[in-house]
């Protein structure tokens, strides 16, 4: 499935996304108060022993699984170095596993994500493919959307020859609930550039993919 990079909010500069940047947070008291609602509504006592910390520990974990929301791309992929000997080949990052969570029902999306691309006198520290990655997924996403954010990131920030990016991801809105189909992948990629253009880089790009086993 190839994504289109489209009406992406604000750009390298988004730290929280045009539709809720106007959004006043709520305390945490707040958060601790919705999570004991949503602990009296599914039948459950928040008063029993095991359950009387968890509001906290609940605001805790959201706090940094949506980590995403209070970084920006620019920071992230601020610096990049020139000094690369002339090399202007595939650089390919594999394998780089990533958990986020549906923006449908807020329940975990557990994947690896695989990135390519090709200098154009400059590279990114390797560090940062994986960073960025972290970047989007610590957000409510679909996969469409951040195999697409991921590939506008690198784009626009190292200006390379080309991008392309393949997620693969099992859903648990299709485990957890729904059609309960344990095992169900879904890959979508993005391809920008001579990726997009030139057959032959695509294909070189899945020829490496496919030899990574």
């Amino acid at each position: 499935m190839d994504a289109i990079i489209k009406n992406f909010p604000k750009g390298l500069d988004d730290s929280s996304g045009e539709d809720n940047a106007a959004i006043e947070r709520p305390s945490e008291a707040e958060v601790r108060a919705a999570v004991d609602v949503l602990l009296r509504w599914i039948g459950e006592n928040p008063e029993r022993e095991g359950l009387r910390d968890t509001p906290s520990r609940v605001a805790k974990a959201y706090h940094e699984l949506f980590s995403g929301y209070g970084k920006s791309a620019k920071d992230v992929l601020g610096r990049t170095f020139e000094e690369v000997s002339g090399y202007d080949e595939l650089v390919l990052v594999k394998d780089i596993p990533f958990f986020s969570h549906c923006e449908h029902h807020m329940v975990p999306i557990i994947g690896k994500a695989h990135i390519g691309y090709l200098p154009d006198g400059r590279v990114l520290g390797l560090s940062k493919i994986a960073r960025v990655v972290d970047l989007y997924g610590r957000r409510l996403q679909t996969q469409e959307a951040l195999t697409a954010q991921i590939a506008e990131a690198i784009d626009t920030t190292l200006k390379p020859r080309g991008v392309a990016v393949m997620i693969e991801a099992e859903h648990m809105c299709m485990v957890m609930r729904g059609v309960q189909k344990l095992g169900s992948t879904t890959l979508t990629s993005t391809f920008t550039g001579r990726f997009k253009t030139e057959p032959q880089e695509q294909a070189r790009f899945m020829s490496m993919l496919r030899g990574r086993d």
